[in-house]
């Protein structure tokens, strides 16, 4: 069985970036019938329950599932076993330096032009320095020996890839407190857990080639893994949404009126050739494949994600999104504004239109709002009072389509385009139509 992992880290709300590589961790187990653990590295500096609680929510609402959850911090004895397993092999070894001599001593490697790799000087400690390190108050910290050699693989999206591991520095995996480092522990809980694939950032790619060479000295077969690198969605140059987008927020974008069922098959389908499509999660699994993500970075098209969510809404019952509307918004309000949205938030605006106040622009056609005003019927107003009046303004003034249609938008909504006036005008009923067609009109 496939089984995969999602890896929350807990300190700070969810971001776009990690949301898509989450839910292609979940698509791609669930198109194989496989098992989703959510996996809360709750030991990370800085990690709390409000945004372990906040990360969960936000994945939820992509609808994301899992099956189980794992909470790193109730597996510390998992970690301390894997460790004293890699001391015992001789692949942990003790270090003392500061955070300012390890920095002393990048410097000097930058100035020589020399790659930024640990020098494993800690590897000459004789026991008498560690002893008298030690009763100076010391405590150390513990790095992974990194194996001689070249990781190679088979990535299912990038092709081959290969690591030379000398290129890269020892890694840290205790801390001084005995805490594991994020990527130790993930790397044990992979090996313990029987994690089968992995799907990541491209940024990942050296933190891969150390996994591979930690879980094989912890006794595990790496080569046995399937791995996937995604590299990232980039800024596409528009406007509105598409603010760094791989950083930017699952909350925000939610806030900003952006449904989940929009963003979750947005993120499916950008970076593969299938067409975009507002379809839920359950109907994109079906034809889920990792591997038809390109290689190259993603453009992060806002209008691309702006034209799904628009599907998606139009699509919307009331009771879906009525907590979300203004306070007083009518079934017939929902049904004549939510195939002209954007971003849910946008309904606040046509409901000052159709109930509140708006300061129209000033037009200065006044022949023609005149008239307006002197053929306008009174109420109560059929259904087809939009036709009825514009029928008698255009045997009135011999206008018709855009020249007749357009300065009465602009006149009742302030705006050039939005929802049919056929069905805005009996919201908006007759003594807001009077109003504006006055204040237009000087």
């Amino acid at each position: 069985m496939i089984r995969v992992r999602i890896a929350a880290v807990p300190t700070r709300p969810l971001t776009v970036g990690v949301a898509r590589i989450a839910l292609l961790n979940a698509l791609h187990a669930r198109r194989h019938g496989g098992h989703v653990t959510l996996r809360v590295a709750d030991l990370a500096p800085r990690a709390t329950r409000d945004h372990a609680a906040s990360v969960a929510h936000d994945l939820r609402w992509l609808g994301i599932g899992w099956d189980d959850r794992l909470l790193q911090s109730e597996h510390l004895a998992r970690y301390e076993a894997a460790a004293e397993t890699l001391k015992q092999a001789g692949r942990l070894y003790p270090c003392f330096e500061s955070e300012a001599e390890l920095n002393a001593k990048r410097d000097q490697r930058m100035q020589r032009g020399q790659p930024i790799v640990y020098d494993r000087a800690m590897l000459r400690l004789t026991p008498a320095q560690r002893a008298a390190a030690e009763a100076g108050g010391k405590r150390p910290y513990w790095r992974f020996l990194l194996s001689d050699r070249t990781v190679e693989w088979r990535d299912m999206v990038l092709g081959h890839r290969e690591t030379t591991l000398p290129s890269l520095s020892d890694p840290i995996v205790l801390l001084p407190d005995g805490q594991p480092t994020r990527a130790f522990a993930g790397s044990v809980d992979d090996l313990a857990d029987g994690i089968t694939d992995l799907i990541r950032g491209d940024t990942q790619l050296p933190a891969t080639a150390v996994a591979i060479d930690m879980i094989d000295a912890l006794g595990g077969d790496a080569t046995t893994l399937r791995i996937a690198h995604l590299p990232p969605l980039q800024d596409a140059g528009e406007k509105r949404l598409a603010r760094r987008m791989d950083a930017r927020t699952v909350r925000s974008l939610r806030q900003d009126g952006v449904e989940g069922v929009a963003l979750g098959a947005y993120l499916a389908l950008v970076g593969t050739d299938r067409p975009l499509e507002a379809a839920p999660l359950a109907a994109l699994t079906a034809e889920f494949d990792v591997a038809a993500f390109s290689d190259q970075p993603t453009p992060f098209k806002a209008a691309a994600l702006l034209a799904l969510n628009r599907q998606v809404l139009r699509s919307l019952d009331l009771a879906v999104v009525a907590d979300r509307l203004p306070a007083g918004a009518t079934h017939a309000f929902w049904l004549a504004v939510r195939g002209d949205l954007d971003l849910l938030t946008e309904a606040r605006g046509w409901w000052d239109v159709v109930a509140g106040e708006i300061v129209p622009p000033e037009i200065y056609d006044r022949e023609l709002l005149a008239t307006a005003l002197a053929l306008l019927p009174a109420e109560p107003w059929p259904d087809a009072i939009w036709n009825d009046w514009t029928e008698a303004l255009t045997a009135a003034t011999g206008r018709r389509g855009e020249a007749l249609a357009l300065p009465l938008r602009l006149a009742l909504t302030g705006e050039e385009s939005g929802p049919n006036l056929a069905t805005l005008l009996p919201l908006i009923g007759r003594s807001r139509t009077v109003q504006r067609l006055h204040v237009a009109r000087f």
